[in-house]
């Protein structure tokens, strides 16, 4: 099975994630959250190998890849590496945090949800960063498809649940069409979707 096939199989297999209390406090944690990135972008890897991605010892990577694998984030990647050292892959592709967890009154889940929300903007802002300090690389080919924009608009709340559903199924159109690692010019690419009310004057 090749990688396109492998990924396309665990979407369909519903690859997305849906985050409830319990999941949700396993993963807030900033390195499990690293750790678990690392695996959806790079592939399976060992704890000394993500130790070494993420600047952490492997003994603090191997007990947080451990916590992770309590709550079903990551398991053992069969077929890689003949040594002791064990290999780590991420089960799911895409994770989604449940409403009722955004507005829930629970200090404990409350702040892992702190925690994962801050941790997320992080994440995009390094890998923004990271796209704009090596733009030469990809660019001009990707100069039509890439994109850093911002738009503002005035909508209910009905209007902007609207606008986020269509723009997730527009996404989701797309998976069906994702090329093969094999095909010249194909590379993954990372989408953000942010729609957020701001105070005006």
């Amino acid at each position: 099975m090749t990688e396109h096939e492998e990924r396309k199989r665990r979407l369909d297999a519903g690859s997305l994630r849906r985050l409830d209390a319990r999941s949700l406090r396993g993963l807030a944690h900033p390195l499990r959250m690293q750790l678990l990135e690392a695996l959806r972008h790079h592939g399976p890897a060992t704890a000394s190998q993500l130790g070494a991605r993420l600047g952490e010892s492997s003994g603090a990577t191997s007990y947080h890849l451990r916590q992770l694998a309590a709550h079903g984030f990551v398991e053992d990647a069969p077929g890689h590496g003949k040594g002791r050292e064990r290999w780590w892959q991420a089960v799911d592709q895409e994770l989604s945090v449940e409403r009722d967890l955004l507005t829930s009154t629970d200090p404990v889940v409350r702040g892992a949800t702190d925690v994962f929300l801050h941790e997320a903007v992080t994440a995009y802002g390094r890998e923004l960063a990271g796209f704009v300090a090596t733009r030469d690389k990809w660019l001009p080919a990707w100069s039509g498809g890439a994109t850093l924009s911002d738009s503002m608009l005035r909508l209910t709340p009905e209007l902007a649940a609207e606008l986020t559903g269509r723009m997730h199924a527009l996404i989701a159109e797309y998976r069906d069409s994702v090329p093969d690692a094999g095909t010249p010019g194909s590379e993954q690419v990372r989408i953000h979707t942010h729609l957020f009310p701001i105070e005006t004057d």
